[in-house]
């Protein structure tokens, strides 16, 4: 389920920065890909809205950091919390 998960993001990701999803890798940044802070705004709800989450601190994001792999962390953190029964406390 991982990898499908990290597969749909990063595809996701490929369709904003209009890059081919073979060039994203974990350790790519949002900045290398070419996104920038507005479009990446727009990339969160993109992920956010695919799975059906949200992502409690957007406020955190930095655009010159922020990794693809630590999307797919913040879904499977957001995925695990509505799996929980939405309970922010964990």
């Amino acid at each position: 389920m991982t990898d499908s998960i990290q597969q749909q993001i990063f595809e996701i990701i490929a369709k904003q920065a209009k890059v081919d999803v073979a060039t994203i890798k974990p350790e790519s940044t949002l900045k290398d890909l070419g996104i920038a802070s507005l479009d990446a705004i727009e990339l969160i709800f993109d992920i956010e809205e695919h799975f059906n989450v949200n992502f409690p601190d957007q406020q955190g994001a930095n655009f010159d950091s922020d990794t693809a792999q630590s999307l797919v962390d913040a879904v499977h953190k957001a995925l695990d919390q509505k799996a929980a029964g939405g309970e922010g406390n964990a």
